[in-house]
């Protein structure tokens, strides 16, 4: 393989797609060398999210397709059968057996995952390379205009900026083109010349909208964004707490100079982006005094390999109870699970089984879950279209949930290509979740928090109890007054303020004190910020419950201690804050991150006189009369608090504060 088709494969795979649309035909020249006039190339055309680079791409369908990989559904079961991507690699054996009471369910179409016989696939290869040369793609950057012209069928016409070799001209026989402009005008601005109509000219923002803009486009939130967006593109992102995705670039402010908000506005805008929020903008003359709290050096800690199959089994009564629980958890939170054992161990961590169960009282709560489960599946299912006409929420749930299966962890084999059985079982988990839980329904980024699980369990029952027991944790996040991310932010900024109280100044210096631009990360768990695998073992530890409560606030604050220095020394300001903290996703490394979030813990725990507010935070117990603190048998406890401020390293000093450089936040239920 040359580095073309190297470079070919990596830009077709690493992405996200944001439409795509196959039947889209190219109509070879007929005075080309060995080209019949009557040749139709039939292929899909795409918009891609690149790193955050919108492509546009198409190819033609046998050089899309490799047969030997295809998947198809079946109703057999809920399990998922393990598939393999070299020819002969066959594997026969059900990652899931199939038991009885599963088969019962098939009317309710369980899917599972099967391998196509599989071929020597040369012929397909040999007919794909012919028709390879007729694929391309480029940047919508790259784009200077698309020529619209109608014949029977509508076709466009691509002109590069900067290249000499004409693109194909594309024809859609079955439709389509409208919504391939509709959604190229999410990230582009196309608009008609005056002296010819069928000419859209093509003008870009130095950088592209990311996904986060169509998500925003959504009927209920069009207001807010209409009436926000050129003003502060980053705030209006954030402000549809369930719609942020990736990042949106200040790509409407021009060259606008950077200046000081006034509170007042701030107030205003950070009001409508998270409702229930109070801002007191009164002036208050005079001096706060903060005392700084000394927290001593940060210890170095270290991380370890993760938990083998082999250790997890040493763990195990004969009667399938696991022992040393403590132990076990300590082992998992150094260094995590290694794959083979998740999809057992995800079930304890989470609560879907009891730690002291035998394997014979597990086996049986499986049967009755299953059985609960396919009933909550059968009522959604056996809803008429006649019924759900008349039933606005299920209607409204089922249509979210649709917009989101698609576009969630398309990249990820498990859930990549048309049709897959992946995202059948992603949607109708998520429609399930809705009968369960009815009166939260469907937010979206829970999708986000589904993926993970469905993808170590593998098996549809057992995932959506796991995503049930995570749900239990995380349901205030989702809460149409978001009680539970109000106070993340508060206790977040709490634990700021006492790390690193000159880097908290600076940010409630530019309107950043609210801590709003690690919203996406309190929200759905870093899933959007790290890699699939690295959001795995990060998880899982937190399923732990250890080192203390809230671990996940501490490894917000482990990632913006390292991302501190530049932020100050580049003197970011308000938007500059949140473009360089959103475009840290994908580029984060878990175990660093643990590993100083931990050296957090440890530093923290280690202080002599913590505030109360942070104790309660963190869940550290006052110590009891003559205790010793550092007997190895018990955690540290910190001393009863003498201040309830959250402050930072150092001598104290006076702050001013008014009416003019700060507000101070409450927040309301």
């Amino acid at each position: 393989m040359d580095l073309i088709q190297v470079c070919s494969s990596q830009l077709f795979t690493l992405q996200s797609v944001i439409y795509e649309h196959e039947g889209v035909f190219i109509h070879p020249s007929s005075d080309e060398d060995g080209i019949e006039q009557d040749l139709l190339i039939s292929g899909s055309l795409r918009i891609v999210d690149k790193d955050g680079e919108i492509i546009v791409e198409y190819r033609p369908l046998e050089d899309t397709v490799d047969p030997s990989n295809m998947l198809c559904a079946g109703k057999d079961s809920s399990s998922v059968m393990e598939w393999a991507q070299c020819p002969g690699e066959r594997s026969h054996q059900l990652l899931e057996t199939q038991q009885s009471y599963e088969t019962e369910w098939d009317m309710v179409n369980a899917v599972s995952f099967k391998k196509k016989p599989c071929t020597n696939g040369e012929g397909s290869l040999n007919h794909s390379n012919e028709r390879s040369r007729w694929a391309f793609a480029f940047s919508v950057t790259d784009l200077r205009s698309i020529t619209v012209k109608e014949e029977g069928w509508t076709f466009l016409f691509f002109k590069l900026k900067e290249s000499s070799t004409p693109l194909p001209t594309l024809h859609f026989h079955q439709g389509g083109s409208r919504e391939f402009l509709d959604s190229l005008r999410r990230f582009a601005l196309l608009s008609e010349p005056p002296d010819d109509e069928t000419c859209l000219l093509v003008s870009t923002p130095n950088k592209a909208l990311s996904q986060s803009f169509e998500n925003l486009l959504d009927d209920n939130n069009f207001g807010l964004v209409h009436q926000k967006f050129r003003k502060d593109p980053y705030v209006t992102t954030l402000g549809s707490f369930s719609k942020v995705t990736n990042y949106i670039f200040d790509a409407f402010r021009g060259t606008e100079e950077q200046h000081q908000r006034p509170p007042e506005e701030v107030a205003d805008l950070l009001g409508e982006v998270i409702p229930g929020l109070e801002i007191n903008q009164q002036e208050e003359p005079g001096f706060e005094v903060i005392t700084r709290i000394d927290l001593g050096t940060r210890p170095q800690v270290t991380r370890r390999e993760p938990l083998s199959a082999e250790d997890w089994t040493k763990h195990q009564d004969p009667e399938g109870r696991m022992i040393k629980i403590p132990h076990l958890k300590q082992v998992i939170f150094k260094g995590g699970l290694c794959h083979a054992v998740r999809k057992e161990a995800w079930k304890f961590l989470l609560g879907y089984f009891r730690w002291d169960s035998t394997l014979e009282e597990r086996k049986a709560l499986q049967r009755n879950k299953t059985d609960e489960y396919f009933r909550m599946k059968l009522q959604w299912k056996s809803v008429s279209e006649e019924q759900e006409r008349r039933n606005s929420r299920l209607r409204d749930y089922r249509s979210l949930i649709e917009k989101d299966v698609n576009r969630t962890d398309r990249t990820n084999r498990f859930y990549e290509g048309i049709a897959n059985p992946g995202l059948v079982l992603l949607h109708d988990i998520l429609m399930t979740y809705c009968m369960y839980d009815f009166d939260l329904g469907y937010v979206q980024g829970m999708s986000d928090l589904l993926s993970p699980i469905l993808y170590v369990m593998e098996n549809e029952v057992d995932a959506f109890w796991c995503f049930v027991s995570f749900m239990d944790q995380m349901h205030q996040n989702f809460e149409e007054q978001m009680q539970g991310m109000k106070t993340q932010l508060i206790q977040l900024s709490t634990l700021l303020r006492l790390l690193d109280l000159a880097f908290w100044n600076y940010l409630e210096s530019q309107d950043s004190g609210y801590l709003y631009f690690c919203f996406r990360w309190l929200l759905i768990r870093f899933k959007r910020e790290l890699s699939f695998q690295d959001v795995l073992r990060l998880w899982e530890v937190m399923w732990t419950g250890l080192p203390c409560e809230n671990f996940h606030l501490l490894v917000c604050c482990a990632i913006l201690d390292s991302e501190k220095q530049k932020i100050m020394e580049e003197n970011y300001g308000f938007n500059e804050i949140l473009k360089h903290i959103n475009e840290l996703s994908m580029r984060l490394d878990v175990e660093e991150i643990l590993q100083k979030a931990e050296g957090i813990c440890l530093q923290i725990k280690s202080c002599k006189d913590l505030p109360d507010s942070v104790s309660n935070i963190l869940g550290f117990e006052t110590d009891a009369p003559g205790s010793d603190p550092t007997d190895s048998g018990s955690p540290l406890a910190p001393r009863p608090a003498q201040r309830q401020d959250a402050c930072s390293n150092g001598h104290g000093h006076l702050r001013a504060t008014s009416s003019h450089n700060s507000c101070k936040v409450a927040f309301i239920s």
